[in-house]
């Protein structure tokens, strides 16, 4: 006879059911198998590295949502020029005059040399800008590329054939050079040449662009994916049972490329966001007076050499959110695809 505290042991990537007899009177407990979506958040959470690159990715825009309310809470705002309104901020020379860039009580990242405004408020919007610019630029991206390529896998033949060669003339385009060429070019289609340039224009233009060179990576990715999965026999049984294209694109092959769309996203975006930061960096992306994290760089470029704080607190920031979303990148693979990793 079987004693109570005998169960059948199943593997846990292996997805069944596993039950144990319970003692008489109890009610039958029934431990439900894992989806491979909750298999892949149990890994990912045993990884600490991963988490807490989460956690800083997540702090980060959170912080940018929020630059409206701690900048109310904080007093100031990124466009007012406080030197005016208090001449003891900036010496003779347009520096700073207190020590450490002018970091006191009231300006807690210093103060911006030549212009006296707040440094805290300004890294703050800036972040908003190239962060969420960057969010919408990788999901646009990431849509067209998924759709190119799930097409062309799919269907092969002809239709292959020339969504590969128009990729692969999309490839051939030096990135930033033909960023920096044709930006000003999109502009000017909407903008007189005397006219002041809006500050949305110049946001879809940099949108159009980057999302122009940008999705032939992971249109290539997705087509190689659906190459393989064409072939199985779940399409196969979809295809003979009269499924409509659509609907095996839909429900068969899309929800089995969700891993290769989020792992290439995780990456893709940390680059986004480098490229917009390097249009306003090169005077093609925002300019004056929208806080961006590229225009902060370019205006610490020339100063650095006599106010080297207003770099320090922007390339700081950047650094850790870079290094932390390419660490967070590596958890999420490693957590949909353990033999991959380490």
């Amino acid at each position: 006879m079987t004693s109570p505290s005998q169960a059948a042991v199943v593997g846990e990537d292996a997805g069944l059911v596993a039950e144990a007899p319970m003692p008489a009177g109890a009610d039958a407990k029934k431990l439900e198998g894992r989806s491979p979506g909750q298999l892949m958040w149990i890994r990912f959470k045993r990884d600490r590295t991963g988490v807490i690159s989460g956690c800083v990715v997540l702090f980060f825009f959170l912080i940018a949502a929020l630059a409206p309310v701690i900048s109310k809470l904080y007093g100031k705002d990124p466009y007012t020029l406080y030197a005016r309104k208090d001449f003891d901020l900036l010496d003779d020379y347009g520096l700073p005059s207190g020590p450490n860039g002018g970091i006191s009580g009231d300006f807690w990242f210093g103060v911006e040399p030549g212009l006296g405004r707040d440094v805290f408020t300004q890294l703050l919007y800036g972040m908003r800008t190239t962060l969420y610019m960057a969010l919408l630029i990788t999901i646009v991206t990431v849509v067209t590329g998924v759709i190119i390529g799930l097409i062309g896998g799919y269907a092969g033949g002809r239709t292959d054939y020339w969504l590969g060669r128009i990729t692969d003339f999309f490839m051939s385009f030096p990135s930033q050079l033909f960023m920096i060429a044709v930006t000003p070019v999109v502009v000017s289609l909407f903008v007189g040449r005397n006219e002041e340039v809006p500050t949305y224009i110049r946001a879809f233009s940099i949108i159009a662009v980057l999302w122009f060179l940008g999705w032939m990576g992971m249109s290539r990715l997705i087509r190689g994916v659906t190459l393989s999965l064409r072939e199985r026999e779940y399409v196969e049984a979809a295809r003979v049972a009269g499924a409509s294209r659509w609907r095996i694109l839909r429900k068969e092959l899309l929800p089995n490329v969700v891993t290769p769309i989020l792992v290439q996203g995780t990456y893709l975006l940390p680059g986004t966001m480098l490229s917009v930061a390097f249009l306003s960096y090169v005077g093609v992306g925002f300019t004056e007076p929208t806080p961006d994290w590229g225009r902060m760089f370019a205006k610490a470029g020339h100063i650095y050499e006599n106010a080297p704080t207003y770099m320090f607190f922007p390339g700081v920031a950047m650094v850790i959110f870079v290094v932390a979303f390419n660490l967070f990148g590596d958890s999420v693979r490693d957590a949909f695809d353990p033999k991959s990793g380490r």
